[in-house]
């Protein structure tokens, strides 16, 4: 097992919820976008004429340009913004049709390449075992968030979903954490949520959004994944593991999935 315990006072007792940051967290983000932008590249030099530099530089500017506009909200994400900003840019001023084929081109081979990291499914099933709530905390838009969970087989396996179109702001703003305790109490057996808020997980891939995001907004117990934050120096990592498997193994030498124990 390899996990590194930074706090080790945060793992006495059994948590009573975890939340999920999705995107590179429960799968790696890097390939499944460079395939996104391989398809729309490859269409926009066809239907187009530019070339594939001029491109990449258009949508460049164009993700920047949107970002600034938007801040940190869900449609700062919106592949369709950026799209139809980058074609404005080439020169080709708003075309609705070809921008609606970009994104569509580009979800389709991002689905299509996603593959989960080793040990989720029996991770979270674990969990469900042990009677643990399992939240999803993800920023981006809730329809390409929701066809994600599903094709990714997901969609089941979470009580609750938060986006940050739903809540309003991106990670870290405390918004989508303070939403996910909030659906958290609305179930019946669940009205003590906030009296132990510390036995509350956050597991993530991004120390300021994720770890210093969730430490901050509701003192959760904070796990990262160790490829993504390398060797990240920060107050606010109660744990870093290196896969899915690792959680899993711990969770069970820790007794906390002996049902007979819940």
């Amino acid at each position: 097992m390899t996990t590194t315990i930074l706090n080790a006072n945060r793992f006495t007792e059994k948590p009573i919820a975890v939340l999920f940051d999705f995107d590179n967290t429960l799968y790696a983000y890097e390939p499944a976008n460079e395939a996104g932008m391989l398809a729309v590249r490859t269409k926009a030099i066809k239907k187009t004429g530019v070339g594939s530099d001029e491109f990449d530089a258009a949508f460049a500017k164009a993700r920047s340009d949107t970002k600034k506009q938007l801040g940190k909200t869900a449609s700062s994400h919106s592949r369709l913004l950026y799209f139809q900003r980058t074609l404005e840019l080439l020169g080709f001023r708003s075309q609705i049709q070809l921008s609606l084929e970009f994104e569509q081109a580009f979800w389709a081979s991002y689905l299509a390449t996603m593959e989960l990291r080793e040990g989720v499914i029996d991770f979270l099933d674990q969990l469900s075992r042990a009677n643990i709530r399992k939240v999803l905390v993800t920023d981006l838009t809730t329809q390409i968030q929701f066809r994600k969970l599903i094709y990714l087989e997901l969609d089941l396996r979470f009580e609750f979903i938060v986006t940050s179109e739903e809540a309003g702001e991106d990670k870290p703003h405390r918004s989508g954490f303070n939403l996910a305790l909030h659906k958290l109490n609305s179930q019946q057996d669940s009205s003590e949520v906030n009296a132990h808020i510390g036995k509350i997980w956050m597991i993530g891939d991004n120390v300021k959004s994720d770890i210093e995001g969730a430490k901050n907004a509701i003192n959760a117990t904070t796990l990262a994944l160790k490829s993504e934050i390398g060797n990240h120096d920060n107050n606010s990592i109660d744990m870093i593991f290196e896969s899915f498997k690792d959680l899993e193994q711990f969770v069970s030498n820790k007794g906390w999935d002996d049902l007979q124990d819940s």
